[in-house]
């Protein structure tokens, strides 16, 4: 298999691939049987999202939380309670 790509990305590969104790090489044995092992990518490809021009609730409840424990009025939340505001603004996404 012959695997073409620009010279910079290639450097940069052989330089992590090296760091890693592997060549460029074994990495790409080590991707191909990762994908036929799981029957997928073993990681999530997605494009890039569009930018929104006002910013998410999540991303306003947390601005607005932070505000608050730099001004030192934070209130208290269990771990529990920090959990759901973590999901709240992932289901919101």
């Amino acid at each position: 298999m012959t695997v073409r790509m620009d010279s910079g990305l290639k450097s940069s590969f052989d330089s992590l691939c090296s760091q890693f104790g592997m060549s460029a090489n074994t990495a790409m044995i080590i991707f191909a049987k990762a994908v036929v092992q799981r029957g997928k990518i073993p990681f999530e490809i997605r494009g890039d999202k569009p930018v929104a021009a006002e910013e998410s609730d999540g991303l306003k409840a947390f601005r607005a939380l932070r505000a608050m424990a730099e001004g030192g009025s934070f209130p208290d939340l269990s771990l529990e309670e920090i959990n759901e505001e973590i999901r709240a603004s992932r289901r919101a996404r």
